[in-house]
């Protein structure tokens, strides 16, 4: 196991700092991402069909789609064995720091950001969409229900610590 002294700088044997990752690897991270979204352009190109058309009114459930995809990878337990070959977790399995260095450190880096992980969640989620959008607008609607859920389930928590605060 990686400690977490390898998610900052350190001297190198000449002295000079060395960094757990180079412009190199979020570089091939950047063209992986790249190439994807290119095959889900072609594909949705040779599709042309109404069915695989994407319009304004998808966006808010594809939003809450990828919102929900998104957290689920980068900070909930059972998005642990996705996260653990590159992030050290916690003792309730919870996103610590990215292990190693290079490649691995940077998907590390990645697996623990919502953002990060949200424009992924979001090439897939709507790749799935206009590739096969039958399948699409099922896994959206099972997904932004979920994410629907976790708003409300944080404004019940919300709505509760304050009731509890105001009454003790």
């Amino acid at each position: 196991m990686s400690s977490s002294s390898d998610t900052q700088a350190r001297p190198g044997a000449d002295g000079h700092a060395v960094h757990p990752t180079e412009p190199s690897d979020y570089g091939a991270l950047n063209l992986t991402y790249l190439a994807l979204f290119a095959a889900v352009v072609a594909t949705a190109r040779r599709r042309r069909d109404e069915a695989s058309a994407i319009r304004g009114r998808d966006l808010p459930p594809l939003g809450l789609a990828t919102f929900a995809l998104a957290k689920t990878v980068a900070r909930e337990k059972i998005g642990t064995w996705v996260r653990d070959p590159f992030v050290e977790e916690t003792s309730e399995h919870r996103p610590g720091a990215p292990r190693g260095q290079g490649l691995r450190h940077a998907v590390g880096e990645l697996l623990t950001c919502t953002r990060c992980v949200g424009a992924w969640a979001a090439l897939g989620v709507v790749g799935l969409r206009a590739t096969s959008p039958r399948a699409g607008r099922l896994a959206t609607a099972v997904l932004a229900t979920a994410g629907i859920n976790d708003f409300l389930q944080a404004g019940f928590r919300y709505a509760t610590e304050r009731a509890d605060a105001a009454g003790g």
